[in-house]
């Protein structure tokens, strides 16, 4: 549990939810349970994101509930000074009112009597659909008890709803609370990126065997240093063709002088993740053909930047940064123009996908693939089709999200060159992605992660250092 934390926050929250439920609704959240690593350990436990968001309470094996009328009622592990000695300390039921602010508290172990009565009488019942495994059949379960008690004057809930699509748009835009943690994530991870691109260089001139592990080593090492609990996701750390793998994970190949080595890592701090992508010479100096395509990528995510501020779509800084890629790879070679045309027949055709093959960014929060909709809401209704022009599917367009303050995003254009037929010798093997993450403010964005640097010749210059 996060002490520092008032627990009014969580209550307005749950305030602020328990008004979109209905004045006879009620929402069943879960955390995340343990999940067994081998026979006699779990793996290290994290909590459910949504959970966490309305109450503050990190340990496992708990439920909340809420009504319409603003009433929680929190289901916990009781007491269990046997246990703890294990497994650490529990709140307990009895602390957990005050502690977090809750209006009662239970043990889990009554849960499944509890509820059917909590679900009494209730037309609607909210819960996070597709997420938690099994949760379906456990709701289905206590309805039927409800049903069974339908000839004493017990009504049932006629309706579920996905309580997701409200706890996705109250999580999309950050407050001010939200927003200090991320800088604070960013600031770590910025830090163990700086800290890595020197130990690369050091251990070159070296001469030590370095390894993608060894880097990876570096990452956690300023992570756990800087206060973070956790990476927010499995490290990137992807030495020469390897940057060329989009989800590659660092793992024993060899770092040599001459290659670019990508690193797309970021800690978690206090539930909220960080995500950044830098890509650096190994012995700290770029090739004339790294340069080349790093400069372009760099500019493709200067334009997405500047694209990237209030009453703009979600989509406007990848079109900005497609438009530079693509006319870098014609002018560079990498696309020949007597075979894909101008720039408009690469964009319209995607000729690009070839050497950019994902969108420039996505939602950033407590999850580092956070939630929200892309689409905005108030012009769902509005459809029109087109052809992929590469796999020939049927799409259908909607509206993309409009940004506003709050919202917090990353900016990651890449370039990932494979050898192919008609790809020039000189590029072969080069894959490049710069990532930074963005909040969206009144007049534009903040890019809260420029803590490592993202020119080539300040990264030159600090991996001198």
């Amino acid at each position: 549990m996060n002490t520092t934390v008032p627990t009014s926050l969580y209550a307005q929250r749950r305030a602020r939810m328990a008004a979109q439920l209905g004045p006879n609704g009620i929402a069943l959240i879960p955390t995340a349970p343990e999940r067994p690593r081998n026979r006699d350990s779990d793996f290290l436990y994290r909590h459910d994101s949504y959970f966490y968001y309305l109450t503050g309470f990190t340990e496992p094996n708990a439920w909340l509930v809420v009504t319409g009328d603003g009433t929680s009622t929190l289901f916990c592990q009781p007491k269990d000074l046997e246990r703890e000695i294990w497994d650490g300390y529990r709140l307990g039921p009895d602390a957990a009112v005050d502690a977090l602010g809750v209006n009662a508290a239970h043990s889990v172990a009554d849960l499944d009597t509890q509820l059917p009565r909590l679900l009494e009488n209730r037309d609607t019942v909210w819960y996070p659909l597709a997420i938690h495994q099994g949760l379906e059949q456990r709701v289905a379960g206590w309805l039927n008890q409800v049903r069974a008690r339908v000839r004493y004057g017990a009504l049932c809930p006629e309706q579920q709803r996905d309580l997701c699509a409200v706890l996705d748009e109250m999580r999309l835009v950050k407050d001010a609370h939200e927003q200090d943690i991320m800088r604070r994530a960013a600031a770590i991870s910025a830090r163990a990126h700086v800290r890595t691109m020197q130990a690369c260089a050091r251990m070159l001139r070296e001469g030590q065997d370095l390894r993608e592990f060894h880097l990876d080593a570096e990452l956690m090492h300023e992570f756990r240093m800087g206060g973070s609990q956790y990476p927010a996701y499995s490290s990137i750390v992807a030495a020469g063709a390897n940057a060329c793998v989009l989800h590659y994970r660092a793992d024993v190949a060899p770092v040599r002088a001459g290659q670019l080595v990508l690193i797309d890592a970021g800690c978690e701090l206090d539930s909220y993740a960080s995500d950044i992508t830098r890509t650096f010479p190994a012995d700290g100096k770029f090739t004339g053909p790294q340069r080349t395509l790093y400069d372009l990528v760099l500019a493709s995510q200067e334009a997405s930047v500047a694209a990237t501020k209030p009453g703009a779509r979600f989509t406007d800084p990848h079109e900005a940064a497609v438009k530079v890629l693509a006319q870098g790879m014609l002018d560079v070679g990498l696309l020949d123009r007597n075979k894909v045309g101008t720039l408009d027949d690469v964009l319209d055709r995607r000729a690009y996908f070839q050497f950019y093959m994902h969108r420039t960014g996505h939602w950033l929060g407590m999850d580092v693939h956070d939630c929200g909709s892309y689409v905005e809401p108030a012009e769902v209704g509005t459809v029109s089709e087109r052809k992929d022009p590469l796999s020939g599917e049927t799409i259908k367009n909607r509206p993309s999200r409009i940004l506003q303050p709050g919202m917090v995003l990353t900016i990651e254009p890449g370039i990932y060159v494979r050898p192919a037929e008609g790809v020039p010798e000189q590029f072969h093997n080069i894959g490049i992605r710069i990532e930074d993450d963005a909040i969206v403010t009144p007049q534009g964005c903040e890019l809260i992660t420029r803590g490592v640097p993202v020119k080539a010749d300040e990264i030159e210059a600090l991996m001198r250092g």
